[in-house]
């Protein structure tokens, strides 16, 4: 069985996070393993309050983590300041971790900050250790410092922090009103994944759940574009279902099942 592990926040009202990185390899078939880097009192209208694990014990987790079971991927979610963010990348480093997923959460769907202060060391510490990361057009622009405002925009700004940084770079275009296009940015030029707007306030957890289902498939051998194709037709699967939880903004529907074949 491959085995992922996820160094990522926890969300009290299990959309997003940890729980939503756990239930999305759990029905890939692989084993969940997790770092906690925060607890946070969040559901799917905002949040409202974050506490932060110590640096120091981040640390032990992943040691005790790798010294143990080895993870197959990584997949990197919520760190919410710059001194977990240089021992995640160091610790990393040191075990010689493969497959690395980044997200780089910096605001909850529902629009709450969750980044405190890093965004330098997640740009020239974190990112490069990176196979691939996944910022949404927010955090594209915070990022690369790029407007973007169009499909021309996520293509320079994808081509910016891939070179920057040497990983591959999805930007994901769901931000943008008219198409949930993404763009992946690879070392010799980029590719155009065209996906269906569906509409659906559920979405709390997509960016958590797509980056878990990409570590997923690159674990299992998969090629970055076929990893990518996978994880969206996934998303979008859940997205399409439709769970409501009754709230009237429920997280996405994380127990979307796998076949042997694709996605139902």
């Amino acid at each position: 069985m491959k085995k992922i592990l996820t160094i990522a926040g926890s969300d009290s009202s299990g959309g997003a996070g940890i729980q939503a990185d756990i239930k999305t390899i759990t029905v890939h078939g692989m084993y969940a393993m997790s770092v906690i880097t925060a607890l946070t009192a969040q559901n799917t209208t905002g949040v409202t309050g974050i506490l932060e694990v110590p640096a120091e014990f981040v640390a032990k987790q992943i040691d005790a983590v790798f010294q143990d079971i080895r993870p197959d991927a990584v997949k990197i979610g919520m760190l919410s300041g710059r001194e977990v963010m240089e021992t995640v990348a160091e610790r990393l480093a040191f075990y010689r971790a493969e497959h690395i997923v980044l997200d780089p959460v910096m605001v909850a769907t529902s629009g709450s900050s969750l980044l405190r202060d890093g965004t330098e060391t997640l740009l020239e510490t974190l990112m490069p250790l990176a196979e691939l990361v996944t910022p949404n057009i927010p955090e594209g622009q915070a990022l690369s410092g790029i407007r973007i405002e169009n499909s021309g925009d996520m293509a320079r700004a994808a081509e910016w922090l891939g070179k920057k940084t040497g990983s591959a770079v999805l930007l994901k275009g769901g931000h943008l009103q008219e198409k949930a296009d993404d763009f992946l940015w690879k070392g010799e030029g980029g590719r155009w994944f065209v996906g269906e707007r569906i509409e659906n306030s559920n979405t709390h957890g997509t960016g958590c759940t797509l980056s878990s289902a990409l570590a997923c498939s690159l674990a299992a051998g998969r090629s970055l574009e076929e990893s990518v194709e996978r994880a969206k037709a996934y998303v979008a699967g859940a997205i399409a279902a439709g769970l409501d939880l009754g709230a009237g903004n429920g997280p996405l529907n994380h127990l979307y099942e796998l076949d042997g074949c694709g996605y139902h």
